[in-house]
């Protein structure tokens, strides 16, 4: 009852006029930032972020959390429209929703996208509404080593569990180790790797690290590729709408099961792109008719969007509830929350009750005006696609310029934004993983403190990381975690090497 007390309590804080406005912007926004090639959730939320510094914190990141809900269902329309996925996890989208586009049924697509994507956030917010206070309330008793057992668990999670080549996960977290440590050492107070220079002294800021490798090198990927769009065109009546709705209640078992595998999927590190996949994987799987998707099927369209967005909303539970980021944007609002003077775990539940449930509250209202919105602006949104690029790539670039220049109004901040891009760039080209760096970027420091915190109290000895059986039990997971994926690696190898056909006789 108290929980539901504080959220109708955060409805009041969400429901005001000013931050009912900032909704509405940050969705029009997010569309935008969806539609646009070279931007996206995270680069859009992290491009934004330094101009909502004189912002109150509620209104800032209302503001913010909706660019991402407006990113989100921006990202399928140009997946459905122009075969051109507006995130990464709308690539499984364009498999049926771009036959369907060609067919004459974009508009069908549209609405079953969207909506989906409404459910699948729906049931993340959800989750969050009923899960984050508990894990909060547990975590309240949590002590040094024991921040510092579930920083290794996401760690060991992030190599373990995912999807990309392990050995450039690791060395993705590595670089983000190594850049969390430059600047002031916060316990003994000595410089690190400044090697000279006074604007290293205060380390990398996250936010000029996040705008270059997300918005400056998205750029200079989408520049070499040389995009050009040619789109089926859409407009979304009332009477498709509803046509469209009327048939979602048949495919009750795939939202369902959509939702559920992208809420865990977002928890855990296998995040919303893995969710899609899975979602469309499992869809084809348990259809009457899988020999059609691939032509036009609407639950080609439902299952990863659904999963998806399922993801992405859960992504900030961990993040709210132990100050842990679930994937990049949750990382780029983490980041913002510390500008502001918060700080994301238990304690935020205590001392920053209203904020916490005036989030909560927006998240449901932001998605809820996301889908009227996009529903409503379609045609408006997709002859944004048909702007040449190269008019839009300066000003992306103007904007990420005056992101970072904003942090400190330091010139030097956009040299490093302009270096990180190339960074960026170079990791995207070589299939390396941004997100295990950002991860590494935000919660080194804090990892590390928590590290050396729990060793200065138990007099340099390791035995503090099992000393009950709660931290034990977590260093134990993560190393379970962090072995799983390579065993179920070696586990395949082994059944592959054993269905190999025996090689024919030679004759004569």
């Amino acid at each position: 009852m108290d929980d539901f007390a504080s959220l109708m309590a955060g409805f009041q804080v969400a429901l005001s006029w000013h931050n009912i406005g900032f909704m509405a912007v940050g969705v029009v926004l997010g569309i935008v930032v969806g539609v646009l090639p070279g931007l996206g959730g995270p680069n859009g939320v992290a491009i934004l972020l330094p101009l909502t510094f004189g912002m109150d914190p509620t209104s800032a990141i209302i503001l913010l959390s909706s660019i991402y809900w407006g990113a989100l269902f921006g990202g399928a329309i140009t997946s459905i429209l122009f075969n051109i996925p507006g995130e990464a996890w709308s690539v499984a989208t364009t498999f049926d929703g771009y036959p369907m586009a060609v067919q004459g049924k974009a508009a069908e697509a549209l609405t079953a996208a969207f909506t989906a994507s409404f459910i699948g956030a729906l049931s993340g917010v959800i989750l969050i509404t009923f899960v984050a206070p508990l894990v909060a309330s547990f975590a309240l008793r949590f002590g040094p080593a024991e921040f510092f057992a579930v920083f290794l668990l996401t760690f060991c999670s992030f190599v373990g569990m995912g999807r990309e080549n392990r050995a450039k996960i690791l060395a993705s977290l590595c670089i983000g180790f190594l850049l969390a440590a430059v600047g002031l050492d916060s316990i003994s107070g000595d410089l690190r790797m400044t090697f000279g220079s006074i604007e290293l002294m205060r380390g990398f800021d996250f936010l000029v690290v996040v705008i270059g490798l997300f918005g400056v090198s998205e750029i200079l990927l989408t520049v070499e590729e040389g995009l050009v769009f040619k789109g089926k065109q859409a407009k979304i009546d009332l009477k498709v709408v509803f046509r469209t709705w009327a048939s979602l209640p048949r495919y009750w078992a795939t939202l369902l099961r959509s939702a559920a595998v992208g809420m865990w999927m977002g928890v855990t590190p296998g995040g919303a792109i893995a969710a899609s996949f899975m979602g469309y994987g499992l869809a084809k799987r348990f259809s009457r008719n899988p020999g059609s998707f691939g032509k036009g099927n609407i639950e080609g369209v439902l299952a990863p969007e659904t999963a998806a967005h399922a993801a992405g909303t859960a992504a900030l539970l961990p993040m709210l509830a132990l100050g842990i980021p679930g994937s990049a944007t949750a990382a780029v609002l983490l980041g913002g929350l510390l500008v502001w003077g918060l700080q994301p775990g238990p304690l935020l539940f205590v001392e920053q009750k209203d904020f916490v449930w005036g989030l909560i509250a927006s998240m449901y209202l932001g998605n809820l005006a996301g889908l009227i919105i996009v529903l409503a602006t379609v045609p408006l949104f997709a002859a944004i696609m048909r702007v040449p690029f190269s008019y839009v790539a300066p000003v992306i670039l103007i904007v990420c310029a005056i992101g970072a220049y904003t942090i400190s109004n330091s010139t030097f901040d956009i040299w490093l934004m302009l270096g990180f891009g190339i960074i960026g760039y170079v990791f995207k080209k070589l299939d390396y993983p941004l997100a295990p760096l950002v991860l590494a970027l935000v919660l080194g420091d804090r990892a590390e403190e928590a590290f050396r915190q729990a060793l200065l109290g138990s007099g340099g000895s390791l035995n503090v990381f099992a000393a009950n059986g709660l931290v034990g039990t977590l260093v134990v997971l993560a190393m379970l975690l962090l072995l799983w994926g390579p065993v179920m690696d070696l586990i395949g190898a082994a059944r592959g090497k054993g269905r190999q056909p025996e090689k024919p006789a030679e004759v004569g």
